[in-house]
């Protein structure tokens, strides 16, 4: 038996937030934890035929497991392909369940609501759970994302909804009731969310404090709006769908209530209630604008909570010191430090120039690779103007072949088409005259590299990347199954879907067919939730994929990506010599070797992989062999991404950047805020040799992503890949190399 004055035993004696409702037996508000008594510590044959076992994750990420006996399904309103029980875990703890019906996986937006719904559960749970004014939200029990069936738990609700109220409550549980509301709002506020279902029959009311339904339909603030909910509950724009999710859009619905709550009927929805003035009570609210139709002509939720005298729990609520602090701040000083050590202006300066008089013309811009190896002649010498004159178009000029790192000039007696078999075809056009098939036939045509001696392996290059702008070449680094070769499937899907184009760019094969093959080898692969297999090694480096990239009327510029093997990169042989000539680099981390937080401890004992204090082999493999810029760091542009965060995702401030979408347009200063806080989440769970990409590199920025959004069970994600901000890392490459329109390159990076 179940010692009743046990800290975590069910029932009134656990409950936190007051009495137990009196329709429940038993209370789930501590039923889980390693010290609970019907905690399953080994595997067990349930004792009982209407019981199973139930493991699922708490909102700390521990893992537990208990019997469980489920109650009937029923199908909750507003939330379709979800179906809801009630279930018993262990001895009589009580909880919720809301999973995800089979029937509807094959949706991949109703698991995506699924997953929001259970991030703004946890974070609400992190935030405010050991508080006692945390009792206006559903209290999340667990979770489990990776399940047949998707589920959360909750602890059952106390109280009847507000629908049962109306008309009934006096004029001082009315106050109760909205100033209680306001407050939440203001939470939700604090914590990013828009909880953007907040309705009679979603709110209860126990004659004490009122307790919001769960975070269902959450939005991240500033996310874009999406249509939900019906008049008069949602505001006018949340209905309408149009802007970004605002927490006063809550206060529309906790005004909409304080109607309903004194006139004992619903109002139109649509603005002030017609008859406002009746109801002197409500005057105050009317004044403050909080039945404006916009979200921006509402009172903030602080504002209102001082109208309502209601106290404000965060106003003098003192939190514990973040410990990333310390961390952001030593992010500032590695930035000052690189930027006084290659000659860069401090933030917020100007231009850097030399003081002369009077200024000298504006340098020729410079390749980046005569940057890095010298050369361009008086590249670094001011040009005189010369005056314009009509000249013929220019033959294409010269490329450095990324394999071999030595020039190539176009020659049309070097152009082969390549077979299925891999065999090259010469390519002879001189007897085509008309031009448009031509044009189709080099876009398709493959360019010998010149240079192949005896014992090289022959190679060649896509004619569109002898015959457009400066190249632009992109090389994954990463020990094995770090996840490169997922994370550019996902980058190259999102490009495929469009994903650039709202940065003003626009993107074609560099060459038709090879594209065709990556697209479906590795993208569509990816999306049928089929993990790829490892890359393997390779006697010489080819690049996995290119692109034609636009800005605009502008030239288009090939880029192309190499995505090499863990060994071959942690070697330093003679396939990665082309290293030295790559124009940018994506650093991979996994954090399965690289963070010390114990919640991955499962999943690394299931993947067989270890924590390296060291770092990355393959990080300082390459930083070793690529040149220095004055004051010993890369000029090369890099980016570091913290691949697979899907497994950190409810930690604070991975969540902060994870839970939301890329901005549609490049900000530099989210940017800048996301690099720091991925630098200090790195420099404390996982130490200083996992930063050396960003200390060796003159610019660098971090990024949170996720390539597949979960575990793979087998070679198969269950769920299918959810990519996360894949693109984060390619856009930051692209602003510093003068690709992305809107944003300054680097100095001396081709524009």
């Amino acid at each position: 038996m179940t010692d009743p004055n046990h800290p975590n035993a069910p029932g009134p004696q656990g409950d936190p937030d007051g009495p137990a409702d009196p329709n429940r037996p038993g209370d789930a508000s501590r039923p889980i934890g390693p010290d609970h008594p019907d905690h399953l510590r080994e595997p067990v044959r349930p004792s009982h035929p209407y019981y199973q076992e139930l493991e699922f994750l708490t909102h700390r990420g521990d893992p537990v497991r208990f019997a469980v006996r489920y109650g009937e399904d029923h199908r909750p309103a507003g939330r379709p392909g979800v179906l809801a029980r009630r279930a018993t875990l262990g001895e009589g703890a009580h909880v919720l369940q809301y999973r995800l019906a089979t029937s509807a996986q094959g949706d991949p937006h109703a698991y995506g609501l699924l997953e929001r719904e259970v991030e703004a559960a946890v974070a609400l749970e992190r935030r405010y759970g050991g508080a006692k004014f945390g009792a206006v939200f559903a209290r999340i029990v667990g979770f489990d994302l990776t399940a047949a069936e998707p589920f959360v738990l909750y602890r059952p609700p106390a109280g009847r909804p507000l629908t049962e109220w109306a008309g009934r409550l006096g004029a001082e549980d009315q106050e109760r009731v909205t100033g209680q509301l306001a407050m939440a709002v203001r939470l939700l506020a604090e914590a990013d969310l828009v909880h953007r279902a907040i309705a009679p029959d979603t709110v209860r009311w126990d004659g004490a404090r009122v307790r919001l339904c769960e975070p269902y339909a959450a939005l991240r603030a500033g996310e874009v709006r999406e249509p939900f909910g019906g008049a008069p509950w949602a505001s006018p724009e949340q209905r309408a769908g149009h802007g970004a999710a605002d927490p006063r859009d809550d206060l529309w619905s906790v005004a909409e209530l304080a109607y309903y709550l004194i006139a004992g009927r619903p109002d139109r929805g649509d603005g002030p209630p017609a008859d406002l003035a009746d109801y002197r009570r409500l005057a105050a609210l009317g004044q403050s604008g909080l039945f404006a139709a916009r979200a921006a002509d509402r009172p903030h939720p602080a504002a209102l909570m001082r109208l309502l005298h209601v106290p404000d729990p965060l106003a003098t609520a003192v939190g514990a010191a973040d410990p990333l602090d310390r961390w952001r701040t030593a992010y500032d000083q590695q930035i000052a430090r690189k930027r006084a050590a290659s000659g860069g202006a401090p933030p917020g300066a100007g231009p850097h120039r030399e003081a002369e008089s009077p200024p000298p013309p504006a340098p020729r811009p410079t390749r980046l690779r005569d940057r890095i190896f010298g050369g361009g002649g008086d590249t670094f010498r001011p040009v005189p103007p010369v005056p314009p004159e009509p000249v013929p178009s220019p033959p294409a000029r010269s490329r450095m072949c990324p394999h071999c790192l030595l020039p190539v000039e176009y020659d049309e007696r070097l152009l082969v088409t390549i077979d299925t078999k891999g065999n090259r075809i010469p390519l002879d056009l001189s007897a085509e005259r008309r031009p448009g098939h031509v044009a189709d036939a080099l876009r398709k045509a493959y360019h010998l590299c010149p240079h192949t001696v005896d014992g090289d392996e022959e190679h060649e290059l896509p004619v569109p990347y002898l015959t457009n702008g400066e190249p632009l070449s992109v090389a994954l680094v990463g020990s094995s199954s770090v996840g490169k070769t997922h994370l550019l499937a996902a980058m190259l899907g999102e490009v495929e879907l469009g994903g650039l184009e709202p940065y003003g760019l626009k993107c074609r094969p560099l060459n038709p067919e090879a594209h065709r093959t990556y697209l479906r080898e590795r993208v569509q692969s990816l999306k049928d939730g089929r993990q790829l297999g490892r890359t393997g090694q390779q006697t010489f480096a080819r690049f996995a994929d290119g692109l034609l990239v636009q800005a605009g009327a502008a030239q288009p510029r090939p880029v192309v990506f190499f995505d090499l093997a863990g060994e071959d990169l942690a070697q330093d042989g003679e396939v990665g010599r082309f290293l030295m000539g790559v124009d940018a680099f994506v650093f991979v981390v996994d954090p399965l070797r690289a963070l010390g937080l114990p919640g991955l401890d499962p999943v690394r004992e299931q993947s067989g992989l270890r924590r390296r204090e060291l770092g990355d082999e393959a990080f300082s493999t390459v930083l070793n062999r690529i040149p220095r810029q004055r004051g010993g760091l890369i000029a090369a542009p890099a980016a570091l991404a913290v691949n697979k965060s899907d497994l950190v995702r409810f930690e604070p401030v991975v969540d902060r950047w994870l839970g939301r979408a890329l901005p549609g347009r490049h900000d530099p200063a989210a940017l800048r805020d996301e690099s720091r806080d991925a630098y200090a989440f790195l420099a404390h769970h996982a130490g200083a040799a996992w930063l050396k990409p960003f200390d060796d590199c003159a610019d660098c920025t971090l990024h949170f992503v996720a390539a597949t959004g979960g575990q793979a069970r087998g070679d198969r994600f269950p769920h299918g890949a959810r990519p996360r901000r894949v693109l984060g890392p390619l856009l930051s490459l692209f602003a510093t190399c003068g690709l992305l329109p809107g944003a300054e390159p680097t100095e001396g990076i081709v524009r």
